[in-house]
Formats: structure tokens, C-alpha cells, sequence
């Protein structure tokens, strides 16, 4: 795939800059939150591995306190209803991500890949994706286990890239909405 499709930038920036005119309220309110919860601004910032292995900077709302590290009942709440997601709106405005496809990961992983698995890196990074719905719980099933990071790289990151060429090979207007109804009808807020 050498030119992202026009269906998927119209989805993109259509989607993402009517939800953004809507959501504004509850941007701002989430955002008075989490500044009053975790400190101004309220906002997290990270590297993540973008398309081509570019990295760039994804936008959440803060849950966890910077001194403490620990989460807030807030930060809680938000993670749990996945609301400390919403700022990744702009980074699909920014071209950064997609509203849909590969959830990014921070260095060492996708930027890691090789043979086929690295067609995924040909897609931008998603707000949502078959994998995040999969693995919605994906810090609850971490905690389950002996050995977290170990269980994430031998069994969660395997099974996430396996649906992420999935996706790669079966790319369409048709299988993004999927997807879309799929996250709308579980979303527990």
C-alpha cells in the first residue's frame, strides 16, 4: 500500500472532526479533571511507533499521578471507560493515526518487526482496532499473570500482530464500519 486510501482520510477527518465539535464539552470537562486530579494540564504524552516505524507523540488524558505513579479513582474511571483515550482525536486531525487500525505501541515493538509482519507498519495507527477490542481488559489479564511482561511478548503482542495483517490484507470501507459498530455497541461508559 503506497498511497493511503481517500476513503480513509474522508472516515478520518470527517469522523473525527464531528466528534471533536461534539465531544468539545466533554473534552473540556474531562480535562478540569484530570488537571484537578493528576495536575495541569492533564495531559499524557508519549512516544509511540507511528506509520513507517516514524515515531510521534500520542495525546491521552492523565490517570496516574507524576509523583506517586499510582492511579487516581478518576484515572480509574477514565481508563476503565477508555475516555483517557479522546485526546488520540487529535492526533488523527494531526495525520498521526487513523480513527481505525493498529492500536500504536511504544518503542520496541512494532518498530522491531520484520518479514511480513512488517506491512503493519505501511498502516497508520488506530484509535480502535479488532485487537484493542479483543483485548479491552489487557491490564486486568496482564495483572492475572506471573510473569506480565513475558505473557504480553510471547502471547498478547504475537495474537495482536496476527490480527493486525489481518486487517492489513483485508483493508476496506466495509471492514473499518464493522469494526466502528463493533466498539459503539461495547462501550461502557
Amino acid at each position: 500500500m503506497k498511497k493511503y486510501p481517500l476513503w480513509k482520510k474522508l472516515m478520518d477527518y470527517g469522523m473525527t472532526t464531528v466528534a471533536v465539535i461534539i465531544l468539545l464539552p466533554v473534552f473540556v470537562l474531562l480535562m478540569i479533571l484530570t488537571s484537578y486530579d493528576t495536575g495541569f494540564p492533564g495531559i499524557f504524552i508519549q512516544k509511540r511507533i507511528g506509520r513507517q516505524a516514524k515515531p510521534f507523540n500520542i495525546y491521552k488524558f492523565r490517570t496516574l499521578h507524576p509523583e506517586t505513579r499510582q492511579k487516581s479513582a478518576i484515572g480509574n474511571w477514565m481508563r476503565r471507560t477508555k475516555l483517557d483515550e479522546l485526546p488520540q482525536l487529535f492526533n488523527i486531525i494531526k495525520g498521526d493515526m487513523s480513527l481505525i487500525g493498529p492500536r500504536p505501541d511504544i518503542p520496541g515493538y512494532y518498530d522491531r518487526l520484520e518479514g511480513e509482519d512488517r506491512l503493519i507498519l505501511q498502516l497508520k495507527p488506530g484509535l480502535i482496532s479488532d485487537a484493542g477490542i479483543k483485548y479491552s481488559n489487557e491490564e486486568e489479564i496482564l495483572k492475572q499473570q506471573e510473569n506480565p511482561l513475558k505473557y504480553n511478548d510471547e502471547v498478547l503482542f504475537p495474537d495482536k500482530i496476527k490480527m493486525n495483517l489481518d486487517y492489513y490484507y483485508h483493508l476496506s470501507l466495509k471492514n473499518d464500519l464493522h469494526i466502528l459498530i463493533k466498539t459503539v455497541s461495547i462501550l461502557r461508559i
